[in-house]
């Protein structure tokens, strides 16, 4: 199968979790039938699993907290727990089995059992694709006997790459406050339907453009979050790319550091109940930063870039482009100062994450 193929097959299995559809996962160690935990009602689960038989996966770090795992499992994202299905896990407690934020609300009902998996190598890939998808890495699974929406292959998800197929959309002249010439450029992929977009700014020449990796950040770009910088930033990037001879804004939409915005606010309220921002992320069974910088590359070789000024605080942007091929000559810091709201995610970020000025 080719991987223009493959990352059809990833994207509609990915659309059909969304919806809460049932989907049939392939790999070398067996088939299973998965619906995803948050997408499940008592009616959609009684189609799916009549015999109510149905085991509920989750990730090694959820399930440390339920004493399914131990803590060197729970440091690996990928890594699978199956609980068994007791007859009172219903749509309602198997959700409170998979959202963490709902521990303190819901009390868990356990005593729970892992099982043994038998097909691990499918139960990683499904953990992988609800992560795609932006949902909570928990499902229902059976074995893959059974109707299911979609099928899809294991290395099909392992294969999905957002910048493979990523090209240049569409683009057009827009003046900006921080300044008049500017060009914006709209970059899209048929396996995904996430938009990212490019601000170019000044008069290009021969000279490394100031380049600003944004991802996007629903509650502080638009609404004014405080509980972040990425407002802040946002807005700083854009005139420091303005007083540069020229310059590219590169706006990624991977809210909450590639997580969606529907976990990132699960994860300010597990912040909200004493988490920080890493431990609310690994505690929602997602990596510490589970963004990627390829789309950035590849944009910038769309758009004909090869060398860049830099400006971030975050090493692995630095790492992330020069990986992919673009060559960075200089790292330019964002300075700005914190609030009471977000002074303990800026430190967090600082000693736990390697931001550094």
């Amino acid at each position: 199968m080719s991987t223009h193929a493959k990352g059809r097959d990833a994207a509609r299995a990915i659309d059909a979790l969304r919806r809460g559809w049932p989907i049939r996962l392939n790999a070398e160690d067996g088939a299973i039938r998965l619906m995803a935990v948050e997408g499940a009602d008592a009616v959609t689960l009684a189609g799916f699993d009549p015999a109510g038989r149905a085991d509920i996966l989750i990730s090694a770090a959820r399930a440390e907290t339920l004493k399914l795992a131990n803590q060197l499992a729970a440091a690996d994202p990928d890594w699978p727990v199956l609980v068994e299905r007791a007859p009172w896990i219903d749509a309602d407690v198997a959700t409170a089995i998979s959202d963490p934020v709902l521990d303190l609300a819901s009390p868990l009902k356990g005593p729970f059992r892992a099982l043994p998996l038998a097909a691990p190598h499918a139960a990683k890939a499904a953990l992988r694709l609800a992560r795609l998808a932006g949902i909570l890495p928990a499902f229902f699974l059976l074995d893959g006997d059974g109707p299911a929406e979609v099928d899809v292959d294991a290395d099909a998800i392992g294969a999905y790459d957002d910048a493979v197929h990523l090209a240049i959309a569409t683009r057009a002249r827009l003046p900006v406050a921080a300044g008049e010439h500017a060009e914006i450029v709209a970059f899209r992929s048929a396996d995904e339907p996430r938009e990212h977009v490019a601000l170019v700014m000044g008069r290009r020449d021969a000279s490394p453009p100031v380049i600003r990796i944004h991802s996007e950040c629903l509650t502080g770009d638009v609404l004014g979050s405080l509980k972040c910088d990425c407002g802040p930033q946002l807005h700083q990037a854009l005139h420091q790319i303005a007083d540069a001879r020229w310059g590219i804004l590169l706006y990624l939409r991977q809210e909450g550091r590639g997580i969606g915005l529907v976990n990132k606010l699960r994860a300010y309220a597990l912040q909200d109940q004493g988490f920080d921002t890493v431990d609310a992320n690994v505690r929602l069974g997602f990596a510490i930063d589970a963004r990627d910088f390829s789309v950035a590359a590849r944009m910038l070789d769309l758009l004909g870039v090869k060398d860049v000024r830099l400006l971030t605080n975050n090493p692995n942007k630095v790492a992330g482009l020069e990986a992919a091929g673009i060559s960075v000559t200089e790292r330019l810091p964002i300075v700005l100062p914190a609030n009471p709201h977000n002074e303990r995610y800026l430190a967090t970020k600082r000693d736990r994450t390697g931001h550094q000025l």
